[in-house]
């Protein structure tokens, strides 16, 4: 597949793990080397993928998928990775070596008829210390980028914007605040000391029902309380340890949130899923690779963070030439991958890692 940039891209990354042991499958696959689970998708190995490859620093996992594979996505079904594996899966480091196992149609990090008991469980190995610090473990590119996106809002709902706490006055008259500034705040702290700035920006809107499933909100900077109001009517005083923007009055506070998972494996959806994209981050019509986007479903759709999705566009209706009084509907065309990073309510941004033509909004993202 062709991957279409833009003039602007962005690139972003991840940590992605592998385990050290796998069930191996329950039957030995056909020879055009096909894998399929019960209740999953098939997986088909490339005709030309190498028998093994060893691990080193400028790989990423994506990359080595796509050596052995037709779909990255498919990694965690050719190594019998189960849902527990899938969220708490082991590290893979540089210096270990990733076989494939072509009569079985797996892969493995033991050679080929190295693997076997009797109970026909693969016990895989690591070939270096299991005990390795994990961030020498190999990432998806540079983990600078992505951090910020999993670990600020960037999404809240309009109950979230309504509760937050409030910038409602600055030290002597100032109109925006910087750096080791005074802010002055009203509003519920709930026992937190340090906090993102923001601005609620653009509505969401779901492109299906119309409505405003959340806001994109404008990271501005940090706060840290200095001290909390003793009473109902003072308010807290606030310091401000980041200016990213010009921050001033009914700017809003939410909590310092932890850091997102890091430690997620791309597969298919746990359930059929058929979204929309809502919208491309830091606006625009079109996307391109390695740019991010925001689909209308979210954990109360079932979704989870590594889920990849197919990119579609649904086909246009159109005059049949042989009747023109009987319209006739172009098939949806699949044009690229999508790999979900931070999942919210209703929402969740995924990161575009192949395309051979932009993403628009109201776009198909489906289970693939």
């Amino acid at each position: 597949m062709k991957n279409f940039n833009t003039a602007a891209c962005a690139v972003f990354s991840f940590l992605v793990l592998l385990p050290f042991s796998a069930q191996s499958a329950a039957a030995t696959p056909p020879a055009s080397m096909e894998s399929k689970q019960a209740g999953t998708t098939q997986c088909t190995f490339l005709p030309n993928a190498p028998d093994q490859h060893l691990v080193v620093k400028r790989d990423t996992l994506w990359d080595i998928a796509g050596k052995f594979l037709e779909h990255p996505w498919c990694w965690p079904q050719v190594w019998g990775m189960n849902r527990d594996q899938i969220h708490d899966p082991h590290w893979i480091y540089p210096g270990q070596t990733v076989y494939f196992n072509r009569a079985a149609g797996r892969l493995q990090l033991t050679p080929p008829g190295q693997d076997a008991d009797a109970d026909n469980i693969v016990r895989l190995q690591p070939q270096i210390r299991s005990s390795a610090p994990q961030n020498e473990a190999i990432p998806t590119i540079s983990a600078e980028q992505i951090a910020p996106f999993l670990a600020r809002p960037l999404i809240v709902t309009e109950h979230q914007f309504k509760d937050a706490p409030v910038i409602m006055a600055t030290p002597e008259g100032h109109v925006y605040l910087s750096r080791n500034d005074l802010a002055y705040v009203r509003g519920a702290l709930h026992e937190a000391v340090d906090y993102h700035v923001f601005r609620p920006g653009q509505p969401l809107l779901d492109p299906e029902s119309n409505l405003v499933l959340g806001y994109e909100a404008k990271y501005l900077g940090m706060a840290h309380l200095q001290r909390a109001a003793k009473s109902a009517d003072e308010a807290h005083r606030f310091i401000i340890t980041e200016s990213r923007e010009e921050i001033g009055l009914h700017d809003r506070l939410l909590p310092l949130m932890p850091a997102g998972p890091n430690n997620y494996v791309p597969h298919a959806p746990a359930q059929t899923i058929d979204a929309r994209v809502v919208a491309i981050y830091g606006g625009g019509s079109q996307a391109g690779q390695y740019q991010v986007i925001s689909i209308n479903r979210g954990t109360q759709h079932g979704l989870d963070v590594g889920a990849t999705f197919e990119l579609q566009r649904r086909g246009a209706t159109v005059p049949d030439v042989t009747d023109k009084r009987k319209p006739v509907k172009l098939p949806d065309l699949q044009y690229g991958t999508l790999l979900i990073f931070r999942v919210f309510d209703t929402l969740a941004y995924g990161l575009i890692m192949q395309v051979s033509d932009a993403v628009r909004v109201g776009d198909i993202a489906k289970s693939p």
